[in-house]
């Protein structure tokens, strides 16, 4: 375990996190339901968000889980629809908080482009490759990653992440089939996952998707 790989990803996990959770309240409490709002979870702090567990898994496994957010789906005048909605929240909230430290990480990539030549100090030389504005930089490549990872994990329709909730709502499908297909599919994904991080089969390539998003990201002209 690298100390400083793991202060270096710390932020980027932890504002993924949060706007993920605040974003699925947030979606939540605008559809009519204010059960979020309620138990607290229309915050920006972390500590309403984050589950001591699975963050711990996180940063020891490469995978883990925050504090589900609870609504009714009885206050819901499109109860499937929503429930969509509700779920792609999260995920999407991960992607834009990605592509916006990918701006930042492309600004000052180019910054000395920026610059006129003759107003290229030294000392403004020096601070952007500076080790504290290397280390910032190195805090936000590495959020986009992580953001970038959330984002398609959540995605994948394996119960209990956010992209099943998203498959369900365009089956019709009875809860108790709903439920009991969850009861599964929380099993199986550890097992991938535990599998996935132990050996060298690939099973979910998120990696190499992380990698596509992020060259695509760069690549786009600005």
């Amino acid at each position: 375990m690298n100390i400083k790989n793991i202060l270096y990803s710390l932020p980027g996990i932890i504002a993924g996190l949060t706007l993920h959770e605040f974003c699925h309240a947030l979606a939540a409490y605008k559809l009519g339901d204010h059960t979020a709002k309620d138990q607290g979870r229309l915050s920006f702090n972390p500590l309403k968000h984050i589950d001591i567990i699975g963050f711990l898994f996180i940063i020891i496994a490469g995978f883990g889980w925050a504090k589900p957010v609870r609504f009714n789906p009885e206050n819901l005048k499109h109860p499937r629809r929503d429930k969509a909605i509700i779920a792609a929240a999260g995920p999407l909230s991960n992607l834009l908080l990605a592509i916006a430290f990918i701006i930042i990480f492309r600004l000052w990539l180019i910054a000395p482009d920026l610059v006129d030549p003759s107003e290229m100090t030294e000392r403004i030389f020096l601070i952007l490759y500076s080790d504290a504005f290397i280390g910032l930089i190195t805090v936000i490549y590495s959020a986009i990653m992580i953001n970038l990872g959330l984002f398609i994990f959540n995605l994948l329709p394996v119960p209990p992440l956010d992209g099943s909730h998203i498959a369900f709502s365009g089956l019709n499908l009875s809860q108790e089939t709903e439920h009991r297909i969850m009861k599964i599919g929380t099993p199986l994904l550890f097992i991938i996952l535990i599998v996935q991080n132990r050996t060298d089969i690939t099973i979910l390539p998120i990696g190499k998707i992380i990698s596509v998003l992020f060259d695509f990201f760069m690549a786009i002209p600005g």
